[in-house]
């Protein structure tokens, strides 16, 4: 492709689906809490999973600890 075609080109821009971000919050009481944890590092949200919360955005990952009985 010469370069002049790509200038005549129209760029197609791909949209995301939007986010539900009314899913992390929950309303108990006339009060706002979270249902998610939030990166300390960065703000957002935190993904949790089996054994670790992590974030997306800048890679911070915390591990859950379980406490075994004897």
């Amino acid at each position: 492709m010469r370069k002049e075609e790509r200038v005549n080109e129209v760029v197609k821009l791909v949209r995301h689906a939007s986010t539900q971000v009314w899913k992390f919050y929950e309303i108990k009481e006339d009060k706002i809490l979270l249902r998610r944890k939030k990166c300390p590092r960065c703000g957002s949200f935190m993904a949790e999973h089996e054994n670790r919360f992590s974030c997306g955005k800048c890679g911070y990952t915390e591990f859950k600890t379980s406490i075994k009985g004897p």
